[in-house]
C-alpha cells in the first residue's frame, strides 16, 4: 500500500502511514528505511482493523487482550501480515514479554513464544513483532550483515538494559559491527504524561550515570523520559547518533491515534512493532 503522511502534531520526525481504506491496517515508517528493498518493518497505529471492543468503528488491536475477541486479533494480524509483506501466511513471531533483559533468536520454524522482551533474527520471510500500549518499542537493523531485531522496553526493561544488552548479543552472535546497526523508537508514552514514583527514579540513578538528565518535576510530579533512556542505551551499545531516529508520539497525549495503557485507563489494545527480511533480497 502506498505510504502516505500522517498529521504533522504526531511526529518528532517525519512519518508514514499505510493507505486508510475502511478497516486496512495503518502504521507509521522510520524514514531512514523506507523504501529499503531489503527491509520490512512498521510500528502500528490504532485505527483500521476489525475489533470493536474499544472502538464499534473497528481498531487494529494486535494483542489478545481479556477483553477482545481472539478471532476478531488474529484476523487483524492476517490483514497486517497482507498488508506490510503482500502475504497473510508471512509468519509473525512475538514473545511473552516479561519486563525482563531477554533477547532470543527467531527463525523460520516452529515458533513457541518463549518468555523475553527481545528478538533478533538473521532469517528472511519471518516478521518479529513487540507489543506495545505506552512501553517503548526499539526496532534494529543491520545493513550490512542482514540482521534485525525487535525490543520491547518499559522502565523494568530499561533499568534491566534489554535494549543495550541486545544490541551486545547482535555484535557478539552475528559479527555485526555496532557502527552499521540503525534504529527506530517507535510510539510510546514520553516524558509529558510518563508520572514516576520513588522506586523507578531509585532504579534508574543506582543503574545509569547519566539517569538525572532522564527526569523532570512537573506541579511536584517526577516525570521519566524513556524514549530517551533507551536512545542513550542505544549510544552505549555503539550506534552513531545519527543513525538513530524516533517514529512516533507519545501514546498517551494521542489515545486517538495509539493505545495508550495510561490513557485508556488499562482497558485497551495492543498495537504492534514489526521487522523483518524480505525473502528476495536474503543471501
Amino acid at each position: 500500500m502506498r505510504p502516505i503522511p500522517v498529521p504533522s502534531r504526531y511526529n518528532r520526525v517525519q512519518m508514514t502511514a499505510s493507505h486508510p481504506t475502511s478497516n486496512s491496517p495503518q502504521w507509521l515508517t522510520a524514514p531512514q528505511w523506507q523504501g529499503s528493498a531489503w527491509l520490512w518493518h512498521g510500528f502500528t497505529t490504532r485505527p483500521g482493523g476489525l475489533s470493536t471492543v474499544y472502538n464499534p468503528h473497528g481498531e487494529l488491536n494486535l494483542g489478545f487482550t481479556p477483553d477482545d475477541d481472539s478471532a476478531a486479533v488474529a484476523a487483524n494480524r492476517l490483514l497486517l501480515a497482507q498488508a506490510l509483506t503482500g502475504d497473510p501466511a508471512t509468519p509473525i513471531h512475538t514473545v511473552r514479554q516479561i519486563h525482563c533483559e531477554r533477547s532470543v533468536v527467531a527463525g523460520r520454524g516452529p515458533w513457541n513464544p518463549p518468555e523475553a522482551d527481545g528478538l533478533i533474527s538473521a532469517e528472511s520471510g519471518v516478521l518479529l513483532a513487540i507489543l506495545t500500549a505506552d512501553c517503548i518499542p526499539v526496532l534494529v537493523a543491520d545493513p550490512v550483515r542482514r540482521v534485525v531485531a525487535a525490543f520491547h522496553a518499559g522502565w523494568r526493561g530499561t533499568v534491566a538494559r534489554v535494549v543495550e544488552l541486545g544490541v551486545a548479543r547482535i555484535v557478539a552472535d552475528f559479527g555485526s559491527n555496532p557502527a552499521d546497526l540503525q534504529a527506530a523508537i517507535g510510539p510510546g508514552i514520553g516524558a509529558c504524561c510518563y508520572t514516576v514514583g520513588a522506586e523507578v527514579h531509585e532504579r534508574f540513578i543506582a543503574s545509569f550515570g547519566y539517569a538525572a538528565e532522564l527526569f523532570h518535576t512537573v506541579d511536584g510530579n517526577l516525570r521519566l523520559d524513556l524514549p530517551e533512556a533507551n536512545r542513550r542505551q542505544l549510544l552505549a551499545a555503539g550506534l552513531a547518533p545519527g543513525s538513530i531516529q524516533r517514529a512516533g508520539g507519545c501514546t498517551s497525549c494521542h489515545p486517538d491515534l495509539y493505545f495508550s495503557h495510561r490513557a485508556d485507563q488499562g482497558r485497551t489494545g495492543r498495537m504492534m512493532s514489526l521487522i523483518g527480511i524480505r525473502p528476495a533480497i536474503a543471501q
